[in-house]
C-alpha cells in the first residue's frame, strides 16, 4: 500500500486529492493547521472514526502541522516515511497576497523549500526516494502573452504570482543537484463546488443564490474583463497524481486551452438562475482590482496530453451549471 502526504489537503484541490487516492487504494495522510473552529468540511465525509467498532481500520489520516514549522514538517516525513508528497498548501488567495505580501512569500516560497529540504535530509538518512509534487500556477505567467506553455517565460504581476515562482524554481533545483523526483504543476484556474467562497467564481455562483433566496440584493466585483482558462478541480488533481507515476519528473501546464472574461461567467450564471437581467445585481467595487492586474491566460497544454495523457473533459458551461447548482442547493433550491 502506498503512502501519500498531502500538505493543504482541507482546501479545494486537497480534498479531491484526497478522495482520489483513498479510492486507488493508498493510505493517505494530510496536514492541517491548527484553529479555534473546524476547518475539515470538504474532508468530513472521508473519515472513519475509530471508536466505531464496523468503521474498519482507517487510511485517511490527519496531522497538525504548517509550512512555517520546518521541524513539525520533518517529524511528519519522518513518521510517516510517505512515497509520495504533495505540497498544495498556500495562502493562495492573489488579490490578499497584496495585502500580507511576506506571509505569502513565507508560506508558499519558503514553504516548498522546508519540504524539499527535509525530502533531500530523509533521502539522504534513510535511502528511501519521495516524489514530491509541487502545486506552481498560472499566476507565474501574469502579464506573459496567452497561449502559455512550459517555455513561457515567467512574468508575474502579484506577491502570490512572485512567490511561487520561487517554488517552481527551487523544486526544479533541487531535481537537478540532488536527483529528488520533483514535479512542478503549472495548473491554471480550477473550480468546483469547494471553490472557496471569496473566490470570484464562488463569490458569483453564491451571491446568485443568496439573490433568489432574498438574503442579498447585488455581488461586488472587480475587473469583469479579465480572461482566465477555466476547469474543473476533480479533474486537476488525476492530472498531480499522474505526474508522479511517471518514470522521470518533469513540469507540465494544465489547462482547458479556452478563455472566457469574468464577465462571461457572470452572464452564463445569471441565465441559468432564470434571471438574464444581470446588470442590475452587480456591483463594482475598485477594492477588488488588483495594484497590477493579469489580463489573459490561457493554457497549451499539448505536452500533458502527449506525456501524461491528460485532458479536460468538463466543459466551461457545465462547469459554471455545476457551481451554481450546488450553491442553489445549499440554499434550499431543488434543481
Amino acid at each position: 500500500m502506498k503512502k501519500a502526504l498531502i500538505f493543504g489537503v482541507t482546501g479545494q484541490d486537497g480534498s479531491y486529492l484526497m478522495e482520489l487516492l483513498l479510492a486507488k487504494g493508498y493510505e493517505a495522510h494530510g496536514v492541517i493547521r491548527r484553529a479555534s473552529t473546524f476547518n475539515t468540511g470538504r474532508i468530513d465525509h472521508l473519515y472513519n472514526d475509530p471508536h466505531v467498532n464496523d468503521a474498519g481500520a482507517p487510511r485517511m489520516h490527519l496531522h497538525h502541522g504548517d509550512l512555517a514549522d520546518a521541524s513539525t514538517i520533518r517529524k511528519l516525513i519522518y513518521k510517516i516515511g510517505p512515497d509520495e508528497i504533495y505540497n498544495l498548501g498556500a495562502q493562495s488567495h492573489v488579490r490578499v497576497s497584496f495585502d500580507i505580501p511576506e506571509y505569502t512569500a513565507n508560506i508558499v516560497g519558503l514553504g516548498a523549500l522546508r519540504l524539499l529540504e527535509a525530502i533531500k535530509d530523509y533521502e539522504e538518512q534513510m535511502g528511501k526516494k519521495i516524489k514530491f509534487y509541487q502545486a506552481s500556477s498560472s499566476e507565474m505567467f501574469g502579464g506573459a502573452p496567452p497561449p502559455q506553455n512550459e517555455e513561457t517565460k515567467f512574468y508575474p504581476r502579484s506577491p502570490y504570482g512572485i512567490a511561487k515562482v520561487f517554488a517552481y524554481n527551487t523544486t526544479r533545483n533541487y531535481r537537478e543537484a540532488y536527483g529528488i523526483f520533483a514535479s512542478n504543476g503549472i495548473l491554471f484556474n480550477h473550480e468546483s463546488e469547494r471553490r472557496g467562497e471569496t473566490f470570484v467564481t464562488r463569490k458569483i455562483t453564491r451571491g446568485i443564490a443568496r439573490i433568489k433566496a432574498g438574503l442579498d440584493k447585488k455581488i461586488y466585483l472587480g475587473n469583469l474583463d479579465a480572461r482566465r482558462d477555466w476547469g474543473y478541480a476533480p479533474e486537476y488533481v488525476e492530472a498531480m497524481w499522474r505526474m508522479l507515476q511517471q518514470p522521470e519528473p518533469d513540469d507540465y501546464v494544465i489547462g482547458t486551452g479556452e478563455s472566457h472574461t469574468i464577465r462571461e461567467f457572470v452572464e452564463l450564471a445569471f441565465r441559468h438562475a432564470g434571471l438574464p437581467d444581470w446588470e442590475k445585481y452587480i456591483g463594482i467595487d475598485p477594492r477588488y482590482y488588483r495594484p497590477t492586474e493579469v489580463e489573459h491566460l490561457v493554457a497549451d497544454c499539448t505536452k500533458a496530453k502527449t506525456k501524461i495523457g491528460w485532458e479536460p473533459k468538463t466543459k466551461f458551461n457545465d462547469l459554471v451549471k455545476i457551481m451554481l447548482e450546488a450553491d442553489l442547493k445549499a440554499h434550499g433550491f431543488k434543481n
